[in-house]
């Protein structure tokens, strides 16, 4: 069997913070039950079990929100006494968590490091774009929570990412937001675009990204990591890494550069299961952990038509010289065309301008790779 990678919320939609873009707060409110509340050990032993008894190779667990740290600390103890019961094969298990990083202890610090945790932490930049957005339920910013859980995981030696929301305050302030990265040394950052509630006119909200935005936001980035590449220093940014990998013949590891749409296996708490972290509403569900085997519910996401109606492509796409490093983008990006079928991707623009003013610098970039590889044979 493939790897196997799974998305589990153990706290469902429940959340310390109440960020005003969250996607998953306006998909809760598209659903019959919105909160699943915290997720059993029973549930959590069940999808430990198939997941190891059904993997050869390797499986990762992903746990995020909501915010999945508010099952405590216990929930991930007993999560590693079940890997070691039922991994008779041993197969290569990797534990990651994606948290707001508000208000966490040491304890956790300390567990994160000393059990090998990918930690992914939502930062907005600045104290000016954070605090914006991401705000507690009492209504105050973030920021400084953030940043003592952040001089704590260095402290203690936690792995951790940086993932940065690009709404509209960031995406106009990315350099000064680059420079305090690069003054804080974090090295591994992601940066997200924005979603527009469902059912709304993208573009409509104050945090709204429009394409002309985020077009030059992408290429602003790009700009400033390609200085630092020229001396040694860039930082990994995981979209820029993924499209020189396709220029090296690499498949992406990112799924909205596959070129169509995947069943991720998001897990809600009761272990209910969806295609897709952007698409955990009650028509999506392929089955549960309790009741279906991974098999069943594989075929059955198939079966639902979810992947297939992500192959279509607009006529647009056919001919553009870019198609083959955008791959059309995220489904959620993609507009309804006349048909009802998946049209061409809101950003469509933002990603031609961006390819424009980059394509030959990552063509180099790429051509320097398989040069050195090909030397270092």
């Amino acid at each position: 069997m493939p790897p196997i990678q799974l998305l589990i919320k153990p706290a469902s939609g429940s959340c310390n913070l109440r960020c005003k873009y969250c996607f998953y707060h306006d998909e809760m409110q598209n659903r019959e039950k919105q909160n699943y509340g915290f997720m059993s050990l029973d549930t959590l032993e069940e999808i430990v079990k198939k997941t190891l008894a059904y993997s050869e190779q390797q499986c990762d667990f992903i746990f995020q929100g909501g915010e999945p740290t508010l099952v405590g600390l216990d929930f991930y103890k007993k999560l590693l006494e079940f890997e070691q019961k039922y991994n008779i094969r041993n197969v290569k298990v990797m534990n990651s968590i994606q948290t707001n990083g508000y208000q966490l202890g040491e304890e956790w610090a300390e567990f994160f490091a000393a059990n090998n945790f990918l930690v992914g932490v939502s930062l907005d930049g600045i104290k000016y774009t954070h605090d914006a957005y991401r705000e507690n339920s009492a209504g105050k910013g973030s920021f400084g929570e953030i940043m003592k859980t952040l001089e704590m995981f260095d402290k203690k030696g936690v792995d951790y990412n940086i993932l940065t929301v690009v709404n509209r305050r960031t995406a106009e302030r990315i350099t000064r937001i680059y420079e305090f990265y690069k003054k804080n040394n974090w090295r591994y950052q992601q940066y997200i675009a924005c979603l527009d509630p469902l059912g709304e006119p993208k573009g409509s909200r104050e945090y709204s990204l429009t394409p002309e935005v985020y077009g030059k936001f992408l290429v602003n980035l790009f700009d400033l990591w390609y200085l630092d590449l020229c001396k040694g220093e860039q930082p990994y940014i995981r979209q820029f890494e993924n499209y020189i990998s396709l220029l090296m013949g690499y498949p992406p590891e990112a799924c909205d550069m596959k070129g169509c749409c995947s069943i991720q296996h998001v897990i809600e708490a009761d272990g209910s299961v969806y295609p897709c972290d952007f698409y955990v509403m009650d028509e999506y569900k392929i089955g549960n952990f309790l009741v279906d085997s991974i098999e069943e519910m594989g075929n059955r996401g198939l079966e639902s038509g979810f992947v297939e109606a992500s192959l279509n492509r607009p006529e647009e796409c056919k001919t553009c010289k870019y198609a083959y490093l955008c791959r059309g983008g995220c489904r959620r990006n993609r507009q309804i065309d006349e048909a009802g079928h998946l049209g061409q991707n809101y950003f469509c623009s933002s990603y031609k301008y961006f390819f424009e003013k980059t394509h030959s610098r990552m063509e180099e970039i790429a051509r320097q790779l398989m040069q050195s590889q090909l030397r270092n044979r």
